[in-house]
Formats: structure tokens, sequence, C-alpha cells
């Protein structure tokens, strides 16, 4: 079947809209495709720094002819619906249509519209003007003279030609023909802009992949990401180094080059006394280049690694020079940054503060240190810190942000109050504290340990959250502009990963923001296992849920019963208590609590059920006191064969009011009893 090769060629397309832009084409592309019925085996689609293509495989030469019946008006309806129905099926008499009966709403007029399907490459040009028109490009522009007209073509930088061929390989493709703003498709597309400028003839995909290959462009960015790691790792090999990987640039640079080369560059020793992280955020962010490191070791290499889009003559010396000399002046102002900083404590630092506004709403930083400070004095006997430690390492950790490195990367914002302050003698926690208040900054990110960072840690991040609950910027849909769910999470990772057990009501969180937590800690759970009903069963009980980690080992004792045939069928004894009360309270309108009479209990079934209900529930509570939560719901399943053998034996409607009263208020004891440990209603299946 044939295959639609397109391509948009263009000027730089930025590295970062690039994979979006090649999804977004192939998806409307194919979507516009279905809606006009047609079907295709594959389809891929590419992106390089210049150019966007679509490789549709196996589509049809027609599109499908189709056959649809349209319902008209009743007969004998007004002449203006019959002639709404005539027009709108394309018909020029009634004779045209057919009649139908229906048995409860009289006769109808029915019409079979039949349509021929087109030939392919004309639907395909119908439908890729108004795509290419239309495309959702983040930011577009319009250019030269036709830029002044109304609805003149908008694209990310100036589209310079259109390959769009349609064809199978056992016949010459044919070029499918419309034309945008002046430019007309055809089947010529160009190479390498320095290496081989010059335009060629493409006939199907195989073809224009090896043309594009010979003319020094690489179209896959996955192949092109490959050549570039495996080139920089062999680089580093033969001198005895490694790469420091890092795959958001890796991706970037890949965007940035058609036919990629990877070249080493040095620089000067001495600039080694640079903390490593600086060195590689000026080379990563100035030159886009990737820093080594000395096999083994954590210590990097006066060497870096620059991705050209060119093959030198005289082997990339002058490219490497231009670097080099880049670098070297970057790493210079670097130096001295860093130089400069050391100068300064971080405690003189504490007064500029003052001036850096942290939220308009919420003061400056100096004003949020103030608060980070008595929040974490507050929760260092918590998680086992020393208070004093604590309360020094909350008074530093913002005053990096005053300096001069910070200044000029913000990414390296805590590391660097972490060497400042160990440069400074500062106690060891206290310097690891600067730097880890700010973990975790995502799930994958690593927590703080040491019980110094927690306190700061924590203390950082619910300030933040009852900062904004208060001035009411909560999250909305899918906007967090404050980040305050990964706050959130932050916390809720320091306390269960740590195994901290203690109430955040009792640390300035209202009901709302826990409520906030218990969402974000259901995501959390679910992503690690654990069943949602489970996590709704244990959060249903007001008392302890605002100690999370006391919530995860409730679910996980839960969901450990629940995997007995004692917890089943507790379970369903549950149910069918809830079932009787729930009928009866809505008849009667009363709600049944547990007051029965032990004096009333007149069968056997009942007696010993509400003997050992009495002892369970003392019981289970007493582990859940102690946090023994597994032993809890062993009490309580101790309860099973005396539920199955009320149920088996005994009328719970009985004819005597007083009896059935009292049967009831039983069975609202053994409900209530379940509420020990969680709301088994919440829990599905």
């Amino acid at each position: 079947m044939p295959d639609l090769l397109l391509e948009l060629f263009s000027e730089e397309i930025p590295a970062r809209m690039q994979r979006r832009a090649a999804e977004d084409l192939k998806s409307a592309v194919t979507n516009a495709l279905v809606e006009c019925g047609y079907t295709y085996e594959a389809a891929l689609s590419f992106a390089t720094p210049r150019r966007l293509a679509l490789h549709i495989v196996g589509l049809p030469a027609h599109q499908p002819d189709t056959r649809e019946e349209k319902k008209g008006p009743r007969v004998g309806a007004p002449q203006q619906a019959i002639d709404g129905f005539l027009k709108g099926a394309g018909l020029t008499d009634l004779s045209q249509a057919t009649i139908q009966s229906d048995p409860k709403k009289g006769d109808f007029y029915i019409a079979i519209v039949e349509r021929k399907g087109q030939p392919t490459a004309s639907v395909i040009a119908d439908i890729l003007p108004s795509i290419i028109r239309e495309f959702p490009w983040p930011k577009s522009m319009r250019w030269g003279k036709a830029s002044a007209e109304s609805g003149a073509l908008r694209w990310v930088r100036p589209l310079h030609s259109i390959v769009c061929i349609f064809g199978s390989d056992t016949e010459t493709p044919e070029i499918v023909n419309f034309e945008i703003d002046g430019i007309k498709s055809g089947d010529v597309t160009y190479g390498h802009r320095f290496l081989a400028p010059q335009p060629f003839h493409v006939r199907r995909f195989d073809d224009y992949v090896s043309k594009l290959e010979a003319a020094k462009v690489v179209l896959s960015t996955d192949r092109r990401k490959d050549i570039i790691l495996n080139e920089a790792k062999s680089l580093a090999f033969a001198q005895g180094l490694e790469l420091v990987e890092d795959e958001a640039l890796l991706e970037e640079v890949t965007g940035l080059v058609e036919w990629p080369t990877v070249l080493m560059g040095s620089f000067e020793e001495r600039f080694l006394d640079i903390p490593p992280e600086v060195i590689r955020a000026t080379i990563r962010a100035n030159q886009k280049c990737f820093v080594l490191r000395r096999t083994g070791s954590n210590a990097l290499a006066n060497k870096f690694l620059l991705t050209s889009n060119m093959i030198a003559k005289d082997d990339g010396v002058t490219i490497i020079n231009g670097n080099e000399k880049v670098v070297r002046a970057r790493l210079s102002d670097a130096k001295f940054f860093w130089e400069t900083d050391l100068k300064v404590k971080l405690e003189d630092r504490l007064e500029k503060l003052k001036s850096i506004t942290f939220h308009a709403k919420l003061g400056t930083q100096f004003e949020r240190v103030e608060r980070i400070t008595s929040l974490a004095k507050e929760l260092a006997p918590i998680v086992k810190a020393d208070v004093k430690k604590a309360e020094r390492a909350a008074r530093l950790c913002k005053a990096d942000l005053v300096s001069e490195i910070v200044g000029e990367f913000p990414e390296v914002q805590g590391l660097m109050g972490r060497y400042y302050a160990t440069r400074q003698i500062e106690d060891a926690s206290v310097a690891i504290a600067l730097e880890d208040h700010y973990k975790p900054q995502g799930p994958s990110d690593r927590i703080p340990n040491d019980p110094v960072a927690i306190a700061v840690a924590l203390a950082d991040k619910i300030d933040t959250l009852t900062g904004f609950w208060s001035i009411d910027e909560k999250p909305t849909g899918s906007k967090d502009p404050y980040a305050l769910r990964r706050a959130a999470l932050g916390v809720i990772r320091i306390i269960l990963e740590n195994g901290l057990s203690f109430k955040l009501s009792q640390h300035h969180i209202d009901s709302d923001l826990l409520a906030f937590f218990h969402d974000r800690l259901k995501v959390y759970l679910r992503d690690k296992g654990a069943r949602h009903d489970l996590i709704d069963a244990v959060l249903g009980i007001d008392a302890g849920n605002d100690d999370l980690l006391l919530v995860v080992k409730r679910v996980e004792a839960l969901d450990a019963l629940l995997t007995t045939d004692d917890g089943k069928n507790l379970l369903a004894g549950f149910r069918r208590a809830a079932n009787i009360l729930k009928a009866e309270e809505k008849k009667e309108g009363v709600s049944y609590k547990n007051t029965f009479d032990p004096n009333l209990l007149k069968e056997s079934q009942e007696k010993v059920l509400g003997e050992i209900l009495s002892f369970a529930t003392l019981h289970a509570a007493e582990h859940v006191l102690s946090q023994d939560f597994a032993r809890a719901m062993r009490e309580l399943a101790q309860l099973r064969p005396a539920v199955d053998a009320f149920f088996e034996a005994i009328l719970v409607n009985a004819e005597d009011p007083a009896l059935r009263k009292n049967r009831l208020a039983l069975l609202a004891a053994f409900r209530d009893a379940t509420r020990t440990v969680a709301d088994f209603s919440a829990i599905a299946g």
C-alpha cells in the first residue's frame, strides 16, 4: 500500500520544541485522516534543528466509499422541513428518498447518501494546509512581505519548503500539490546548512533518509543522541576519564545539531579549585558542554566535551580553541565569584535578605527565615535533632541566596550554602542542612536523613504550605505555580522514609491543608501499590489521621488482615451487619448505637458475640494506642467465628421489640468495633 512522506523545512527550530512538534504533527495528520475514513499501518515522526518530517505507512490509494442513512421529517410534514431535509441530504426531489414506517411514530422519509471516496492525494492536499496554518507552536512568527497581510502564515521560524509525496514502492510517487503563502509543495529538500546545502529530489521515505544521510543530516533524534553519547564516552575513555552524564543536556545538544561531532577541549587546572558543581554549571549553561571526571573518582578533570554540527578541516582545532576561550573566561568569572563569596560569612549576609521579597503577602526572605527558625526549633526534639544546631542551620539556610555564585547560577542554591558553611567551620550537621533542606525536589530525589537537616527541611516546606494556604494561594487543577504539591510530597517522603511519627495538626496545619496532605499521600501510596480503598478506609477515621506514619501502618495492617480468610469473612460479616442496620435505621429514622444490654442476650450465639465483642474491642483499642496495628487487626479477626455463628442462628428482627432492638444494638457495637482500626464501609469488593 502507498506511503506518505511529509517534510516541513524551516530555519532553526528550538531544541526544546522539537520532540513535541514532531508528535503534534503526527497527531494532527493522523487524526484528520482517520476522520476522513482512513486506516493506516504505522506513523513515525521526526525532528531536526531545521525540519519536521512525517512518514505514514500503509495508506490506501483512495478514500473509502461511504453510505449513510439520514432520517428526515414525517410524511406530511411542512414544506419548510421537507426542503431542509432535501438540502441537507443533497437531494433534489422527494422521489429520491424512501419512506420508512415506525409503528409508534408513523412514516418517515429516509435518504441514502452515498459518497464515493476521493483519491488519497487529493484528501491529503485538502487537509494539510489548515494543519500547517494552525500548528500549535508555543511561539511563532510571521516574516517577509506577506507578514503584513491578515491571515499570514505563522511558523516557529520562517518556513522555506514543503516536501509532500504519496505513492507505493512499485510506482513513481506523486507530489501532493498544495500551496501556503507562496510556498508550493514538492519533492525537493536540502541537506546540512554548511556541509551540503544544495537542494536535491527525494522519492520515498527510504530514499529520503539515505539522501539526507549523504547530505550530512541524521534524521532520527534518538540516533543523533546515541551518536553523541557513544562518541563522548569513547573520547573520555581514551583519555582515562569518564563522562559525567547529563540527560537534559544531552537532549538539548541533540536538538542543536544535524550531523553531530564530539570534540574535547581543556582548561587550566587552577580552575579545579572551584566547587565541581559550579564548574559544571558554568560550562553547561554557557557552552552546552559536558564535564569529565577521573576514572573511579568524583574529582573533575580539567577537560570538557563539546558537540559540534561541523566536520572541520583542521580536525576541530579552531572550534575547540573558540570554546576553550569562552570556557576560560566564564571559569575566571566563577573563580572570582567563589573567592569573593568566601570573604563574607554567612551570618553577615542575613541583613541582605531583608531586601528580597519572598512573596508580596508573605514578606521578605528574612521574615521567612524567622518563621523557619521558629518551626525548626519546635520540630527538632521530635526528629531527635540538636535544637541549637537546628536553630543555627535554619538561621543560615537562605543566606547563600545573596552570594555572587548563586546570583549567577540559582540552581546551586543550598549546595553553595554547604560549601560556605564548611569553609567557615560550621558544624557538619549544620552545613549538610543548608544543602539538604531543599530536598527532596522530586519523586526520585534523595531525602535528607541527618536529624538537623530533617528538622530544617520539614520547617521550610511546612512554612511554604501554611503560608500559601493562609493567603488562599492553593493549587488548582493542573496549575501549581508555587510547587505546593511537591512541597507536600517532600514532607510525606521525609516523614515516611525516615520513620517519623508526629501529628501534623500540632504544627500549624489546619484541616483543609491536612486534607491536601491526604490527597498527596494517596498518590504516593498508590504509586507504591497500595489499594486506594484501604487508604480511604483508614483516613475515614478521624482519630490519628494527622500522623502520616501511623496512617501508613494502618493501611499495611488492614491489607494484611484482608489477605486472610478471617479478614475476608470479617469484612463479609461487617457488610451484612451494616446493611441490616442501614435498612432499619432508614425505616425507623434512628441511628443505633453501641448500647446493647447483656441481660437481654438470650441465645448462646448472641451471648458469645457480646462477650467476645467487648473483649476484642477493648484489646484492639489498647493495641491501637500502642501503635501495634497488626495485633489490633488480629484482635478484631477473632470476632469472625462468633459473627458467623450469630448470623447462622439468630433472627435479628425478632417479634419481641426489646429483643429486636437489643440485637440491632449488638450489631451496632460490632460495626463500631471495626472503626477502631478503619472505616470498613469504604473497602471495595
